[in-house]
């Protein structure tokens, strides 16, 4: 299932409290980021994992504030895969794929 998340408090949850987690910044007026989502929705439901996103035009202190913390340029679509409360990957635009989400775990 995914999770929309809002706050910078919520998201600071998810880094204290899950030890990895996916999670996406999606833009609601983008095509190219309709279809990364859809991968990113995809690559969870095959999986039966919880997964994480925010939408940009709704969001944008949240969506600034993971990219200042974690010292990573914006990008929409963005994906990340957070380990121990740190990006051990990110990817933007076609690189969101069901495939190259499946590799990050390995």
């Amino acid at each position: 299932m995914l999770t929309k998340t809002t706050t910078i408090d919520s998201f600071q949850k998810l880094l204290d409290g899950k030890k990895t987690f996916f999670f996406m910044k999606h833009s609601s007026t983008c095509p190219i980021s309709a279809a990364a989502f859809e991968e990113f929705q995809k690559f969870h439901y095959e999986r039966d994992m919880d997964g994480y996103y925010l939408v940009v035009q709704d969001h944008r202190k949240l969506s600034d504030y993971i990219s200042e913390t974690f010292g990573i340029r914006h990008e929409s679509p963005q994906a990340f895969y957070f380990v121990d409360g740190e990006p051990k990957w990110n990817g933007s635009h076609q690189k969101i794929t069901l495939s190259t989400l499946s590799s990050v775990e390995d």
